[in-house]
Parts: C-alpha cells; sequence; structure tokens
C-alpha cells in the first residue's frame, strides 16, 4: 500500500498530470457554480429556482431559496436623431414655410446645431429663466411680438443682466453685423439701447411687412436687405441669397424658439431648474474725489466688485470718476452692512 501510495505522489509531481487535474477541478467547480445560479441539482446539492415576482415557490424541507435580483440594464444611446422638427412651425405669428426643401434644411441644420452642444444649449435655457421676464414686458410694451426675445439667445447669450444684440451704427440704415453668438458692442450699453432697439424692429417691420425680412434688416440694415431683394428679383426673406450669417440668422432664431420655448423635451430642464431673476434697486452714488474705486464702492453698497460689475456692464473702468452716477446692486443687498 506505502509503494502504490508513494507511485501516486510521484504521478502528481508530473506537469502534465498536475495540469490535468487542475484543469478538471476548474471545471467541476464552473459546473457547480452555473448549477448553482440556475437553480438545479448538481453534485448532491439542491437548490430552488429564483422565486418568480408574482409570489415565492413552496419550498420543501432542506431546499434553500435564492433570489437572484434582477440585472439592470444600461439605456440605449440617445441620439440627435431623435429629435424631429415639428411638421409645423411659426414666428411671430407668421407660418415657416417647411415644404420648401431648402428652408426645411436651413433649419434642421441650426437645430442639430443647438442641440450637438449640450451642455452650451443647457446652460443658455437655464440663463433665459434671468433674462426673459424683464425684455418679455419691454416687447410687449412697445407692442412687438414675444418671440423676438430668442434675439438675446442668439447674440448676447442672456448675459446677467437684460440686454438686446444691436444699436444703432452711424445712421437709421447701417448696423454693425455680429457673428451669431458673439458678443455684441452693445454689451456695455444695454439698457440704453433698448428703447432704440423697439424702435428699430418697428421700423424694419413697417417698411417690410414681413417678419423674417424685418429681422433680416435688423441684422444687416434695411438698404441692404431692400438693394439685394431688388437685385435678386424676389420678395420673401426665405428666397434671398445673402452672406452666410444673415442667410442663417433667421433659421437660428427659429430654431432656437422651438428648443428654449420646450427646454423639457429638448434638453430634460423643468421650470424650476432655470435661473431666477436677480431682483434689483437703482441708487445714486457721489464721487467727490477725482475718481473712486468700484471695490470701495461697493464696500459702500454692501456689495463686492465682482457682482458690480455684473450688474453694471456699462462700466468700462475699475473706478468711477468724481460726479454723479446711476448704479444698480441686487435689492437684497441695498443698505446691507
Amino acid at each position: 500500500m506505502q509503494y502504490f501510495f508513494l507511485r501516486f505522489i510521484q504521478v502528481l509531481q508530473h506537469p502534465r498530470v498536475r495540469s490535468a487535474l487542475l484543469l478538471f477541478i476548474g471545471i467541476a467547480l464552473g459546473v457547480e457554480l452555473m448549477s448553482f445560479i440556475g437553480g438545479r441539482p448538481f453534485f448532491g446539492h439542491h437548490v430552488a429556482k429564483a422565486a418568480p415576482s408574482l409570489g415565492a415557490p413552496e419550498i420543501e424541507d432542506g431546499q434553500q431559496l435564492i433570489v437572484i435580483p434582477e440585472v439592470q440594464r444600461e439605456p440605449r444611446t440617445r441620439f440627435l436623431s431623435a429629435f424631429q422638427l415639428p411638421e409645423r412651425l411659426t414666428f411671430a405669428g407668421q407660418s415657416v414655410p417647411l415644404d420648401n426643401w431648402q428652408v426645411r434644411e436651413r433649419i434642421e441644420y441650426e437645430f442639430y446645431q443647438f442641440l450637438a452642444d449640450e451642455g452650451q444649449s443647457v446652460i443658455l435655457a437655464k440663463r433665459s429663466g434671468r433674462c426673459f421676464p424683464q425684455f418679455e414686458q419691454q416687447l410687449a410694451a412697445a407692442g412687438l411680438p414675444d418671440d423676438l426675445k430668442y434675439l438675446l439667445l442668439l447674440d448676447s447669450q442672456c448675459p446677467n443682466t437684460v440686454s438686446v444684440p444691436y444699436h444703432s451704427q452711424r445712421g437709421t440704415s447701417q448696423r454693425r453685423l455680429t457673428r451669431a453668438g458673439s458678443v455684441p458692442l452693445s454689451r456695455r450699453q444695454l439698457e440704453l439701447s433698448v428703447d432704440n432697439t423697439m424702435a428699430r424692429l418697428t421700423t424694419a417691420k413697417a417698411k417690410t411687412g414681413d417678419w423674417f425680412l424685418a429681422v433680416a434688416a435688423y441684422l444687416a440694415g434695411e438698404d441692404h436687405v431692400q438693394k439685394a431683394l431688388t437685385e435678386q428679383r424676389v420678395q420673401e426673406y426665405w428666397k434671398l441669397s445673402d452672406t452666410r450669417e444673415m442667410m442663417r440668422y433667421v433659421p437660428r432664431l427659429i430654431a432656437a424658439k422651438e428648443i428654449y420655448s420646450h427646454p423639457d423635451r429638448y434638453l430634460g430642464l423643468d421650470k424650476q431648474d432655470l435661473y431666477a431673476p436677480v431682483v434689483t434697486e437703482t441708487v445714486t452714488v457721489q464721487v467727490t474725489e477725482p475718481k473712486r474705486h468700484l471695490a470701495a464702492i461697493a464696500n459702500d453698497l454692501g456689495t463686492y466688485y465682482l457682482e458690480l460689475r455684473l450688474l453694471n456692464p456699462q462700466i468700462t473702468h475699475d473706478s468711477l470718476p468724481r460726479g454723479t452716477h446711476t448704479l444698480k446692486v441686487a435689492k437684497q443687498r441695498v443698505g446691507a452692512p
């Protein structure tokens, strides 16, 4: 017996025998594990199948109930193509001719460009909660369509205070053309240009009789648009060939209206997700010295330098000269220590 035991030990020391034995043990353990998960008896064990969701099965003596949790699967990748333009769009009360192939393609291009930059679109949607309310009131007071508020998203990208995209440049029909998405020069003259903006839009609409052409004229100037219409012998904005910027501007405005009027549908944002308006109050500051630094003025007003600059973008320097100045501060900070 001792002889056979020694021979068995010698055989086990052979590399091939050891490998075969380990392989067999691994297979046996794997089969046992699979049978354990499947709930089937194997190698003398008895495992009950997973209990169905509507009730547990009867368990016999000596059996063990194993409940397998439901596997959580990752959702499918969301493609931009999952979003589609509606069959009908309007802007400022006018129907958009989506049945024209080139019109639809131009608007779809801008539509998907907004959605492709999801982070920027989410921020713009959030900012709209802050900058739209006051501009909506101004548009209503001027008798202009509410849809024109989306101009803020295209040009000034809804800054910290209410602004307008443009102000007049050297005459009634000359304007500085600014690329969509850039910060216009009027960024530093926000509220001073509001009345002028309302007047320009009203005048452009009165001359063209069409809001699409009026917005184009608001961008490039009435004379420029009228000259292009005459040369090309057309009467509609959608049939006008012009610079890439002007041909993109109105489609981009329409796409912006569709997306940012439905942030829940396209961006997953609810109304409470939008930034709340900053309630401000106008204060008068008297500077008696040759100039006074804004940090000192902010401290006197119970606010701080950064907020004072954000709420008063017309300020171009770090200090104010001698004289009387009107500034805006957050209302809750007025009179704060």
